[in-house]
């Protein structure tokens, strides 16, 4: 419940809570949210099917970037089990937390009855934004864990070890379940502010749980990259639509991130420039 107090009070404070709809009852806010979020969510699950030349070798891009980067693996493993005592527990406890699904849909819960009640139609519509994100990336998590069927790190097998549809906890690791939750609440709230400041401390907080599933060991610095980027793609092609289809007030200039997957000899990675 602290997460939730801590959602609900940063929103509170920072948002802007001049855009208002006094007018609409909240039975008929609730029923204009309800169906952006399926269309939403029908959106972006349906966006492969429009992909062209250009959206297909950024996809390229991901999964050679993601095979590539498997090499550090091992290594990055080695090194966050060494020094894994030296990690503050209270990081990894609320790594687990934040990134746990029900105290994370009871964040935006709270979140969602802060703007209906208020009728704060900034506030509504970011978690507009986080619910129908987190059901996209949510079912495509589930697919892709027991499809790829990844052994955990903990399992005692090497990061090429896989047996898909095994059922088995243990072959669950990519992507992370974690990751895509915390990344995907961080980058809807932070495209929110025009604050450079404001958004690194919000995407802080969210890489808190990543980086806490890969030092208790249940995850590859791959499956969390992957998360990152996928919990990323997904919330901007949502921002997008719901932009386009004017369904909330969005400011004259739309101020974004713009994010890159960056592959080259010496690098690999999700490059944001503000």
């Amino acid at each position: 419940m602290c997460l939730l107090s801590l959602t609900t009070s940063l929103v509170a404070q920072t948002l802007d809570t001049t855009k208002t709809k006094d007018s609409s009852s909240i039975w008929s806010l609730m029923k204009y949210d309800a169906k952006y979020t399926v269309k939403g969510v029908a959106h972006s699950l349906t966006r492969p099917l429009h992909w062209k030349g250009n959206d297909f070798a950024k996809f390229g891009v991901l999964v050679a970037g993601t095979a590539a980067m498997s090499l550090a693996d091992q290594p990055i493993r080695d090194w966050s089990q060494r020094n894994q005592e030296d990690y503050p527990k209270v990081l990894r406890d609320f790594g687990w937390y934040f990134g746990s699904p029900q105290n994370y849909f009871a964040a935006n819960a709270g979140l969602y009855a802060f703007g209906l009640i208020t009728k704060n139609e900034k506030v509504r519509k970011t978690s507009v934004l986080i619910i129908s994100s987190s059901i996209t990336t949510g079912l495509l998590q589930s697919i892709t864990k027991a499809a790829v069927g990844r052994a955990r790190p903990s399992s005692g097998f090497d990061n090429y070890t896989f047996k898909p549809f095994s059922g088995e906890s243990s072959y669950r690791s990519f992507p992370s379940g974690h990751t895509i939750l915390s990344v995907t609440m961080a980058h809807s709230i932070a495209k929110q502010f025009d604050n450079t400041w404001v958004k690194i401390g919000i995407y802080t907080i969210g890489a808190l749980p990543p980086i806490s599933r890969i030092i208790e060991d249940a995850h590859w610095a791959t499956d969390i990259a992957f998360s990152a980027a996928l919990s990323i793609i997904v919330v901007d092609c949502i921002d997008n639509y719901l932009f386009k289809e004017k369904a909330y007030d969005y400011p004259t200039k739309k101020k974004l991130i713009s994010w890159n997957l960056r592959l080259g000899g010496n690098q690999i990675g999700v490059i944001g420039t503000f």
